[in-house]
């Protein structure tokens, strides 16, 4: 499996993602067996957040790897903070209190004394930068937490956090996929009157390639929020038929081919896969093989319903 650095960091990390986020659609043996395939294929950085489930999926993930110091030495674990739910009741919290409490919770549920990399998840408008400095300040210097990055933030969120931090931020988590494109195509349609010209993130994709801080991208088969996976949805034909002939032309599936897509562009966009499908996540894992032309690129692209001016 190829690497890369995370951000600006000397960490290495494969050029692909586990996401953890539906582990417990399986039960315990298929988990275990998903996360050790995910290995044997070089794929050992697994992203987390405390919200998903509620924070059953970090804890069941750790039983079904039989988490102990050896395991943990071979895995990179990312975990997300700053969403909470109370009742129906859905908010963003970046106080100090949650994100120091909810790290030790992560923690304990992961059996783990650290974490790689912790992000925070959504923008808070609530957000004291100072305040989360603090938090951070503490969780590095007790080593609960090496690495820090955000979740889902325009850059002028990012500068004003980075003003009272001392650590760097390394990542953004941002949703990507060919069907989900905007910020690449709002720079392709430069002074355009049109709906694709629309900066709707404030040139993120521009400003993290320019502060070395690595793009992962979030439902890399999706497209519309979670409003279904473009792979083999007749909603998007020209670019299913487009996809396959290209795969084909590769020898492998039309997994691998989207998330080749990704991994074509030179920032060095870090796919998050969701699959817990084995087969799936070995066709995920064989886009880190292929190297797309520029022309298979911009097909893929436009047939989509990506305009091209």
């Amino acid at each position: 499996m190829r690497t890369m650095k995370l951000g600006g960091s000397n960490l290495r990390v494969p050029v692909i993602a586990v996401g953890c986020m539906r582990i417990r659609s399986l039960d315990k043996a298929g988990a275990e067996k998903l996360i050790r395939t995910a290995m044997e294929q070089g794929l050992n950085f697994f992203d987390h957040a405390d919200v998903y489930d509620n924070g059953a999926c970090e804890e069941f993930f750790a039983d079904a790897i039989h988490m102990n110091d050896s395991i943990r030495e071979k895995i990179i674990l990312q975990s997300k903070c700053g969403i909470r739910r109370e009742g129906t009741d859905k908010f963003y919290d970046f106080s100090k209190q949650h994100i120091l409490e909810a790290v030790d919770g992560s923690l304990r549920r992961l059996k783990t004394d650290y974490l790689d990399v912790l992000l925070l998840h959504r923008p808070d408008p609530l957000a004291d930068p100072d305040e989360v400095a603090e938090a951070f300040d503490i969780l590095k210097r007790s080593g609960k937490v090496r690495n820090f990055g955000v979740s889902n933030e325009k850059p002028m969120q990012i500068e004003l956090l980075k003003k009272s931090l001392s650590q760097p931020i390394l990542v953004n988590q941002l949703q990507l996929s060919v069907a989900h494109a905007n910020m690449i195509s709002n720079g392709v349609n430069v002074n355009m009157e049109t709906d694709a010209a629309v900066d709707r993130d404030g040139s993120v994709l521009d400003y993290c390639r320019l502060h070395d801080i690595t793009v992962q991208a979030w439902s890399p088969f999706q497209y519309g929020f979670f409003d279904g996976v473009f792979l083999g949805s007749d909603k998007f034909p020209e670019l299913n038929r487009t996809i396959d002939r290209i795969a084909a032309k590769h020898g492998v599936s039309d997994t691998t081919i989207a998330l080749a897509w990704i991994l074509r562009h030179p920032a060095h966009i870090q796919p998050v896969t969701g699959t817990m499908n084995v087969e799936r996540l070995k066709a995920c894992a064989q886009a880190a093989e292929i190297q797309l032309t520029r022309a298979e690129w911009w097909e893929i692209y436009t047939a989509a319903g990506n305009q091209v001016p």
